[in-house]
C-alpha cells in the first residue's frame, strides 16, 4: 500500500522507534525501515535523500534531518480552464500568479458543428497554454539562480504543452521532480496549500513475504 505522509506526521510516528531492533538501509534515494516487530516501510521523500549506508538497528535520523529541510521550489500546476505559477521558501509562498481562461467540454456530436466546436476548443486551449507559459517565465526567471526544484502538477498534457511552448522554460523541466502532482483545478487556495503534498513523504508497507 502506498500513501503520501506529511513530513511532522511521519518524524512522530518515526521518533518512537529509533534505536529500536531491526535493519535499515538507505540506498537510490530511499529509506527501507524493517524493525523485528513492527511495519515494514519504504519511504522515499519528495527532495532528494543523499545518505546511504545500512544499519543493524531501526535508523531513521538520517531520513528526518532530510525531509525537515526546507527548498527553494517552483510550481507550476496547469489544467484545462486555469493555471497557477509560484515559488516557496520552504512552506512561505514569496510569489505567485494565478490565471484562468474558458475552455469548453469535449463535444459528443459529430458533422460540421462538431468541427467548428473542436477548432474552437483548440483555440481556447493554445490561448490558455501560451497564456501560462509566458506567466510562468515572467514569473519565476527572476528567481531561476535561487530555485532548487520544480513542482509540476494538474494535467500532464496541459503541463507538457506550456513547458513545450517556450524554449526559456527548458531548465523547469530539468529541475522537476520525479512525482507528478495530481491537484484541482488550480486556484489561489490550492496553491496555498501546496506545501503540504509538495513536502509529504511517499510511504509504501511492505507486505511480510516482500524480500
Amino acid at each position: 500500500m502506498t500513501r503520501y505522509i506529511g513530513r511532522d506526521n511521519l518524524r512522530k510516528r518515526l521518533e518512537p522507534g529509533e534505536g529500536g531492533p531491526g535493519r535499515t538501509t538507505y540506498a537510490g534515494g530511499a529509506v527501507r525501515i524493517e524493525p523485528d516487530d513492527g511495519e515494514r516501510l519504504e519511504i522515499r521523500p519528495s527532495f532528494e535523500l543523499a545518505h546511504e549506508a545500512e544499519y543493524d538497528r531501526v535508523r531513521a535520523a538520517p531520513l528526518l534531518e532530510e525531509i525537515a529541510a526546507d527548498h527553494v521550489v517552483a510550481a507550476l500546476l496547469v489544467r484545462l480552464g486555469g493555471y497557477a505559477v509560484g515559488v516557496f521558501e520552504g512552506e512561505q509562498l514569496v510569489v505567485s500568479k494565478i490565471g484562468s481562461r474558458f475552455v469548453k467540454n469535449r463535444h459528443k456530436k459529430g458533422g460540421s458543428s462538431a468541427n467548428r466546436f473542436r477548432r474552437r476548443r483548440e483555440e481556447q486551449a493554445r490561448e490558455l497554454v501560451d497564456d501560462a507559459a509566458e506567466t510562468a517565465a515572467r514569473i519565476l526567471e527572476p528567481h531561476r539562480a535561487r530555485i532548487e526544484f520544480v513542482a509540476l502538477g494538474g494535467d500532464r498534457s496541459a503541463v507538457n504543452a506550456v513547458l513545450a511552448a517556450r524554449a526559456d522554460l527548458e531548465w523547469l523541466r530539468e529541475r522537476a521532480l520525479p512525482r507528478f502532482f495530481t491537484v484541482p483545478e488550480p486556484r489561489q487556495r490550492v496553491l496555498e496549500a501546496f506545501p503540504y503534498d509538495l513536502y509529504a513523504v511517499e510511504v509504501v508497507t511492505l507486505s511480510p513475504d516482500e524480500p
